[in-house]
C-alpha cells in the first residue's frame, strides 16, 4: 500500500515510518497506528482483565493479529497477507483519518458502510449515545 503523500512525511519524520496494523474487531476493515500509539494502546488492552471472556476474545484478536510495518524509501507499507484477507482488501483501498490512528478499507466495505451510516445519521439514530450529544460542533 502506497501511503498518501498528506501522511507519508509525517509518518516518516514522527514515527520513523514505525507503524503496527490489526483488525478492528466490530468491522472488517484494518486499523493502523503509528508504534508509539499502538504501544500504549497495547499496555492498556494487555492490563484489560483477561479473566472476563468478551476481553479475552479482544485481547487475543487485537494482539495477536498486530503486525510491524514500516514505510519503505518510496513511501509503501507491505501488509500482510491475514490482514488483507480478514478486510477482503483487494486493488481498490480506502484509508480513513481517525485522528491517532488510521482505518483501511476496502473500497467495496467503506461505501456500503458510509451509506449505511449516513441513513443511520438521517434517521437519528446515532443522536442516541450521551458521548455525541455532549460533543461540542
Amino acid at each position: 500500500m502506497a501511503m498518501p503523500a498528506k501522511y507519508r512525511d509525517r509518518v516518516a519524520s514522527e514515527f520513523g515510518g514505525q507503524m503496527v496494523m490489526t483488525i478492528d474487531t466490530q468491522t472488517r476493515c484494518l486499523l493502523l497506528y503509528p508504534l508509539s500509539t499502538w504501544e500504549v494502546l497495547e499496555k492498556q488492552i494487555q492490563e484489560l482483565p483477561s479473566f472476563d471472556p468478551s476481553v479475552k476474545r479482544f485481547q487475543r484478536l487485537t494482539i495477536g493479529y498486530a503486525s510491524d510495518l514500516e514505510l519503505d524509501g518510496s513511501g509503501r507499507v507491505l501488509l500482510p497477507q491475514t490482514l488483507r484477507d480478514y478486510a477482503s482488501l483487494d486493488k481498490k483501498i480506502v484509508l480513513v483519518g481517525q485522528g491517532k490512528k488510521f482505518e483501511l478499507w476496502s473500497e467495496e466495505a467503506w461505501m456500503e458502510s458510509r451509506e449505511a451510516w449516513l441513513a443511520e445519521e438521517a434517521e437519528g439514530d446515532l443522536l442516541a449515545s450521551d458521548a455525541l450529544k455532549n460533543l461540542a460542533m
